[in-house]
Formats: structure tokens, sequence, C-alpha cells
């Protein structure tokens, strides 16, 4: 039986490690933190991740975690709400985007693989090296709370985000997209909404050079993500965030204003997300293969971070857990390691391409944009309605390719 060491317990990890486990190889799940409860930035679950989970077997488990469904996108221009997009049943059936808790979430994953004699967890566990022999990466060397050691493995995946040790340690390179925005990120109280679905939306606020999106999460607050230009935010962390959350009302509806001067002293985890989007050349090397954000950090325009990284896990499952299952030859796992990055390619580039254009209509205050952006709502309205995998938001929404559990 082949040893994978997997490193990193985000969504792309956990799913990687379960479905190997099930595959009958020998996993070892890295997590640095000792458990999973702080704040995440990407909970939004779409379609495209959303599937995976049905085919896992694991509906039932997933659907009863904390979440929000997303009943409807509510877009607003210049504070004048334009138009409603309604996540219908017979487009999305159950699959309608949702804002999903992520602890709980990683924590079911890891007790689902933990069923399985095969598999464990190690929390607390920091990768600080690569080991090497004879060119190829043969396992990592791991600081724990008991003190430092090293661990070998036929495999090392590295799933453990944009800072990802297991990518600067393994020296790859890559593309960097310039993205000229960061993102504000706190939560506030959640308002009284007048009815259920409208407390179930997700708002868009655009125009006059500003991006904020509000939404309700699965503890009863209100997420606010306002997309500011790349180094503006000097200025505001100078004024306080009690400033900036008062800026932030001059942009949106007027019952949405008056509650964020209400509660501008009350913001929660407020912190500067900087964003970014590469793309690694080259994801599989000899004994090693990077994931999720850790080969392709993905910027935060359509939601798209999570979903990425459970599709890789996905793909890289399907690909290595025949091969590991046995008696493996090195070269055999390099083979099925590289045809991770094959399968993948297209859909990751074809998404960081429209993620890149998005900034510079949403941020600019010129003339044409701020037409463009009154005709987006009903071009937005008609896309929603396309068929899955076809258009803009079928692509962010479904996906670019086909992805299924088992091939």
């Amino acid at each position: 039986m082949s040893h994978v060491i997997v490193v990193g317990a985000g969504p792309g990890g956990a799913v990687l490690s379960l479905l190997l486990a099930r595959a009958g190889v020998r996993v070892t799940l890295l997590e640095r933190h000792t458990d999973f409860s702080r704040e995440f930035r990407g909970e939004v679950l779409m379609p495209s991740g959303l599937e995976p989970f049905e085919e896992m077997g694991l509906w039932e488990e997933f659907d009863a975690l904390p979440h929000v469904p997303i009943a409807q996108f509510r877009i607003f221009v210049g504070g004048r709400f334009i138009q409603g997009v309604e996540m219908a049943p017979e487009h999305f059936g159950r699959f309608a985007p949702r804002w999903v808790s992520q602890p709980p979430l990683l924590e079911m994953l890891v007790a689902e693989a933990g069923r399985l004699p095969n598999f464990t967890l190690e929390r607390g566990a920091s990768v600080r090296h690569l080991l090497a022999e004879q060119g190829r990466t043969s396992g990592v060397g791991i600081l724990t709370p008991a003190g430092e050691r090293e661990d070998c493995a036929d495999l090392v995946v590295g799933a453990d985000g944009r800072t990802s040790m297991v990518r600067r340690r393994s020296g790859a390179s890559a593309r960097t997209d310039p993205i000229p925005m960061d993102i504000v990120w706190l939560k506030l109280p959640l308002p009284d909404f007048e009815d259920e679905a409208e407390g179930r939306a997700l708002r868009g606020y655009a125009g006059g050079g500003h991006l904020l999106i509000a939404g309700p999460t699965p503890d009863d607050k209100l997420q606010l993500a306002w997309v500011i230009r790349k180094g503006s935010f000097g200025d505001l962390r100078e004024r306080g965030m009690p400033a900036a959350i008062h800026e932030m009302a001059r942009h949106v509806d007027p019952p949405l204003a008056a509650h964020l001067r209400a509660h501008a002293e009350d913001a929660i985890q407020p912190f500067l997300l900087s964003t970014v989007s590469d793309y690694v050349e080259e994801w599989a090397a000899p004994g090693r293969l990077l994931i999720g954000d850790a080969a392709h950090t993905m910027s935060p325009v359509g939601a798209q971070g999570i979903n990425m990284a459970i599709r890789d896990a996905v793909v890289a499952a399907r690909h290595l857990g025949p091969v590991l299952a046995g008696d493996a030859a090195p070269a055999d796992i390099d083979r099925a390691a590289a045809a991770v990055q094959a399968e993948r390619s297209h859909e990751i580039r074809t998404i960081q391409k429209f993620q890149r254009r998005a900034p510079p209509v949403l941020l600019n205050d010129f003339w044409w944009n701020r037409a463009l952006l009154s005709i987006l709502p009903r071009f937005a309205r008609g896309e929603v309605l396309r068929p899955r995998n076809s258009g803009v938001f079928g692509r962010l929404a479904w996906g670019v390719s086909e992805v299924r559990v088992q091939g």
C-alpha cells in the first residue's frame, strides 16, 4: 500500500484525503492548526462544488451543516435596486449556491475519513521542509507540539493554500496576474429583513468606482466584502473602521445604509484581504503535486476558490487512487500526478481569464463604465437561465469542465 502525505486540511486536502483513503491508500493529512475554529474567507459553494458531495454519498451529512441557501442575487447600481436574479429550483435543483460554514464542513470530512483505518489526521503539524532522494520528493520534515520529525511518503500533495509551504519549499515558479483590487472583509449584526427570501439574498452594490457584496452567514451575521482599488486602504486605515463603514454606507440602498451607520462601531473580525491570482507552471514534479490555491491562487471574483479546490481534489483522487492503491512504481505515480494538471488546466485558466476582466469594469467610474453597469443586471438574469457550463455565469456556477467523482 502506497503512502500519501497531504499537507493542509482545507476543503481540497480533506476531500482528497477522504477519497484516497476510500480507494485503499494509506493517507496522512497534516494540518498546522489544532482545530478549525477560525475565520474563513471563502465559504460560498457554487453548484460545481456542491455536486461532489452527492457523488461522494455525503449529501445528507453535508446538507445538515450550518448554511444559508442563496435564494437570489439582488443587484444595485448607484444605490438603486436594478434587478433580482432568482436561483430557481428548476435550474439548480438542490445545488443552488449556498453559504456554508467551513469549520463544521471540514470536521465532517475528516470524521468521515477517520472511519477508515488507513487514514490519519495530525493536527498542529507544520511542514518545515521537503525530503528528497535522488531528485525525487520523498517526504516532509514536520514540526509538532512533541518536537520535530521526518515522515517519508510515496507522494506529497500540497493543498496548503495561497501561502503554501510545499510550493515555497519546492521552488515552483508561478505566473502572477495583476489584480487591481483588495477587499475589506468584516461582519456586522444581521439586519431585520422584510421577508425570508430577502434575508437569504446575496446583494451586490456597484457604481462610483466601488463594489460592495453583502450576504447573510450561517452564524446569523451580515458579511460585508468591500472591493477597493489596490493600495487605497492606507487612508481608510488611518481614519479607522467606523469611518470606513460610513463610507460603505454612501454606496448602498437607504435601508442598508441606515443599518451600517447604526452599527459602525460593531465590526466583527475586520481585516484587509490582499487579492492574489497566480498559476504554477508545473503542479506536479517527481514525488510531489500541488492542488487548489497552492497550484493556482484564485481571486475572489465569482466565489471560485473553494469550488476549484474541491474539483481539483476529485480529479486528483480519480487519477491517483487506482495507481496508489497498489504497489505503484514511482514513474506511474508521477504520470498520474501530471494528469491532474492536464485535466484541470483548461477550467482554471478559463475562470482566471474572466476574473482578470471583471475588476476594470467594476472599479472604474468612466461614463462608459456607468452605461455598462446599467445593462449588466439584465445580462446577468439571462445568463442564469442558460444551460450549465455555458456563458459566463454558467461556467462560474457549474464549472467549465465536467468533473465526476467516478470516472
